[in-house]
């Protein structure tokens, strides 16, 4: 006996299926960009559009979807080349405004990291400390055009004679300056809260005792690497809009992990991907490049990111167009399961309800605070929507980022 045909109806509908499937490549989106035809949405319109269309329509007339995260990334520096002393010097240790920054690159090549504190600042000698002035606040000077002051030793060689120098300098003295940073854009991340019965002090910021605050960190659904879960999009090389100038995508970051739990549309629920990226300081700008004091803990830079999302096909579409209410975030104890790294989950809750003031947890109910500004995150989506808009933005065709577990748990 011959197969059985399938029906007329089904061949018909597998064929309406195929000829409505969208699929659109890099160099078709850009080219669409530069005739100034694109069509970019940001991560909060898709969600209605494809409430009114259809993730399908939605795909077909959308080229790109913008996304945008603003708030404090610890893991984050910057190289500078000072340039030359006269004679010449090989610098082992130096200062910019009093912040030590590490020279063990070359003679004039130094990097600052956001968290290293000024030279006498009491720390938490006096606690809880403020933290008033560390390597992001240089950072946030440098990029505004204020003048730092460089102080710098030296053993001295045949080659680099020069053992002390000091000068004043700006961004326009210096050779080079980039933003270097080795994690940022946390792809989801632990909602804070203090069991125990006395105030902390945290990277998650103060935590009032038995559970009187909850403190998250995330964009939620207009955060970049929510909107691209499985990582589909953004990768090595991913052009994107960083400290208010274009930087770029330059490896996976520290703690990048992808072997996590996931929900609906593959949406981590727990802290996993991590990206390392790279930009000119010279394009920054002090609004989305700001130095942060955190009481009690530290100091680091709150950066802005936003990652643009090409829409190559539907199921780009469906990711990007997560809500709120479908991005789960874990409760952890910071008055002992991090800090002792038991990684123990107190529950799940989901943006939505962290951003409607409070959640309840145990029958209580527990007042929330974003460490992430929501409103400078629109900004971010929007201005990138615009450059892109205006053709003064391409997109870039990414190097896969491999799958990656984590290396250490229970770190910030």
């Amino acid at each position: 006996m011959g197969h059985a045909l399938p029906p007329p109806t089904a061949h018909v509908d597998r064929m309406k299926r195929e000829v409505n499937q969208v699929s659109k490549t890099i160099a078709e989106i850009n080219e669409r960009i530069g005739k100034g035809e694109a069509v970019v949405v940001t991560a909060e319109e898709v969600i209605d559009l494809v409430d009114k269309e259809g993730a399908s329509e939605t795909a077909r007339k959308v080229d790109v979807i913008t996304t945008g995260t603003f708030g404090p990334m610890c893991s984050s520096g910057a190289f500078i080349n000072v340039g030359h002393s006269q004679p010449r010097m090989k610098i082992a240790r130096a200062w910019l405004n009093d912040v030590p920054v590490y020279c063990g690159v070359a003679a004039v090549d130094i990097y600052i990291g956001v968290t290293e504190m000024a030279e006498h600042d009491p720390l938490n000698e006096v606690f809880p400390g403020e933290f008033r002035y560390g390597g992001g606040h240089v950072i946030e000077d440098l990029v505004a055009g204020r003048t730092l002051h460089l102080r710098a030793e030296s053993y001295g060689t045949d080659c680099y004679p020069n053992r002390l120098w000091e000068k004043d300098l700006t961004l326009a003295d210096v050779k080079e300056a980039w933003l270097f940073n080795p994690r940022n854009a946390y792809q989801n991340y632990n909602v804070a809260v203090n069991l125990s019965d006395r105030v902390i002090y945290t990277y998650m910021g103060v935590l009032r005792p038995d559970l009187g605050n909850a403190n998250y960190c995330s964009a939620g659904q207009l955060s970049p690497l929510l909107n691209d879960p499985l990582f589909r999009t953004i990768g090595i090389g991913t052009r994107i809009f960083l400290g208010g100038g274009v930087g770029y995508v330059a490896w996976y970051g520290t703690q990048h992990n992808t072997d996590v739990p996931r929900g609906a549309g593959g949406s981590p629920t727990r802290p996993a991907g991590t990206l390392s990226v790279i930009g000119d300081l010279r394009e920054m700008t002090p609004r989305y490049l700001t130095g942060y004091s955190i009481l009690g803990y530290g100091a680091s830079l709150a950066i802005g990111i936003g990652v643009p999302i090409p829409v190559l096909d539907e199921d780009v579409v469906k990711a990007a167009a997560v809500r709120d209410e479908d991005l789960v975030a874990p409760v952890v104890d910071y008055s002992n399961d991090y800090p002792q790294g038991t990684g123990k989950i107190l529950g799940e809750v989901t943006y939505a309800q962290l951003k409607s003031g409070s959640i309840k947890l145990d029958g209580k109910e527990i007042p929330t605070a974003s460490l992430s500004s929501y409103s400078r995150a629109r900004e971010i989506a929007a201005a990138l929507k615009e450059w892109i808009e205006q053709g003064r933005f391409l997109l870039t065709q990414a190097v896969e980022l491999l799958p990656c577990a984590a290396r250490e748990e229970g770190v910030e």
